[in-house]
Formats: structure tokens, sequence, C-alpha cells
């Protein structure tokens, strides 16, 4: 987000510098610098003993293509947190270990989204009414149902570590 007013005080911001960052918006009457901020969320893909991903349908966001569990991070968590509280949520299941995947910049909704990989034992999924259908799919079938391979989607970089990680990679 780009401030043009002022959240504290609503008055019209200018544009000042502000050392190496360059010019920033900037309110007069309350002297601070309002620096853009974005959103930030946890993306996990979920993965048990079998070389199985857990793969999500969510309505909302496509009837044809299935994705990892992600959410926003709250104020107060980090990106670990909300990354098991993601998938406790949305599969009902916990993560044994979990595993830094990277950082990734989602441009269409400005986000930037921290990637994990979570490794827990094969269960019965128990959704959350945000998911409509989950099911464990082969690690190396996964791209046959999953959002197109191309710039800006998180989930391939994610999913290439894990491969590696695993041994599966070609």
């Amino acid at each position: 987000m780009h401030y043009i007013y002022c959240p504290q005080c609503g008055k019209r911001l200018i544009n000042k510098i502000a050392g190496d960052d360059g010019f920033v918006p900037f309110c007069e009457r309350c002297n601070k610098y309002w620096f853009d901020s974005f959103s930030s969320c946890s993306i996990v893909l979920v993965a048990n003993q079998y070389n199985e991903i857990a793969l999500l349908r969510q309505l909302y966001m496509s009837d044809k293509f299935t994705s990892f569990v992600s959410g926003y991070i709250t104020p107060g968590e980090n990106a670990e947190e909300t990354a098991v509280r993601e998938v406790k949520e949305e599969l009902g299941i916990d993560i044994d270990r979990i595993e830094y995947a990277g950082t990734y910049w989602f441009d269409s909704k400005e986000i930037l989204m921290h990637g994990f990989i979570g490794f827990t034992t094969k269960c019965d999924f128990k959704l959350s009414s945000e998911v409509d259908s989950a099911e464990w799919v082969p690690a190396l079938k996964a791209p046959e149902t999953m959002f197109p391979d191309r710039p800006g989607n998180t989930m391939y970089p994610i999913y290439r570590k894990y491969l590696k990680i695993v041994g599966l990679s070609k």
C-alpha cells in the first residue's frame, strides 16, 4: 500500500527524502514517514512419509486448479507459527517438522509469501469450511492439477525444493 494521506491525522502527505530510501511519503503535522506497506502470509507444502503432497481445492480461488495451504500472518505471530496454525486450521493435522523454503513476492496481490515445507505422518484430513476438498497426491503427479508454473506462482519454487530434499528431482 502506498500512503497518500496520513493514517494518524488525515493530512495529505508530501514526498520527503528519507536517507538512502529516497523519497518517502511524509506527514509534516505528525513529523512521521509512512513507508509503503504490504501483507505477509505463509504458504506450506505439506508432505507425508510416502512422498505424497496435500493439495487443496478452494472454489473461491479456482474450480480447476489445486493449491497448498496458505494464510495471512496475524500480528504477534511469526511466519513459522502461521504455517503450523494454517495447516491445523485448514487440514486439521499437525506438522511434525517444518523447513524454510524461501520468500517470494506475489505481485498481483502485493503479498510477501513465506514458503515452508511441512512434514507429517499420513492421516485423514478434517477440513475447515475454507477448503472444499483436499487429497494426498503422489509428489510427481502434483503438477497435473496445481496452478500453472509461471512467474509469480509461489508453489513451484517450493515444490522444486521439496523434490530436491526428498531426492525426487530429475
